[in-house]
């Protein structure tokens, strides 16, 4: 959990608020914070009351994004920061094309995953 600069604000088109999050995968909002914790979701603080929230394409309707957990591992394990993950899922790749996050909401996380891997070398 972290801070959310201006930049990386500006690519997440929009944010859900973690009991939003908790009903959508009919889950109780704690389960959502160990996901949270657990590295599985990426949830900063934003707006005037500086609450926890996590960019909305990560959820695909009553489930968290196909690979979007494995990715993030993959991601961690190159050392990349919260802030770092963000802007590398939410950043155009002309090659993909669309961003790493459109490519895995479009069920092409194998490139995606093999992208982020190729980071780490």
């Amino acid at each position: 959990m972290t801070e959310i600069d201006a930049k990386i604000d500006a690519l997440v088109p929009s944010w859900l608020y973690l009991p939003d999050i908790a009903e959508m995968l009919d889950i109780e909002v704690t389960r959502v914070r160990q996901m949270v914790k657990e590295g599985q979701l990426i949830a900063v603080r934003r707006g005037e009351n500086r609450a926890l929230q996590v960019p909305a394409q990560f959820i695909d309707g009553d489930k968290v994004v196909k690979g979007l957990v494995g990715l993030l591992t993959v991601l961690r394990d190159d050392r990349f920061s919260d802030e770092e993950m963000l802007e590398w899922l939410f950043t155009e790749d002309p090659s993909l094309p669309g961003t790493p996050v459109q490519a895995l909401r479009e069920n092409r996380g194998t490139e995606v995953k093999r992208r982020a891997q190729a980071l780490a070398l």
